[in-house]
């Protein structure tokens, strides 16, 4: 079985627990070596954060039920990184049509 060494979460929380206690939370699952929370919008009720997480062998569902458990719910799963190496996502045309209203530059 291939070895999920990251993974990139977009969850939707309450503002309490807070991103201290959800990272502590995170890095006591036993395949968790590291955990990074960035918050992304704060809304009324909820806060969106962006969870990356590193370890080998990281087990998704146990990830999953701790963000349950604290009151989170995963929007996406907007990265995964598997193997033997941790590799850096490369920027594609795609990406650079992205950046642009209307796809190319000048258009």
């Amino acid at each position: 079985m291939v070895s999920i060494r990251q993974i990139v979460l977009d969850v939707m929380k309450p503002f309490e627990p807070d991103v201290i206690i959800y990272a502590n939370a995170l890095a006591e699952i036993d395949s968790v070596d590291s955990v990074n929370i960035s918050l992304i919008e704060v809304d009324k009720e909820v806060e969106n954060i962006k969870i990356t997480i590193e370890g080998e062998g990281l087990d998704y569902d146990e990830i999953a039920a701790e963000i349950k458990n604290l009151a989170g719910a995963i929007h996406s799963i907007d990265m995964v990184v598997a193997g033997k190496n941790i590799i850096e996502a490369q920027s594609t045309p795609q990406d650079l049509n992205h950046q642009f209203v209307g796809g190319l530059p000048g258009r």
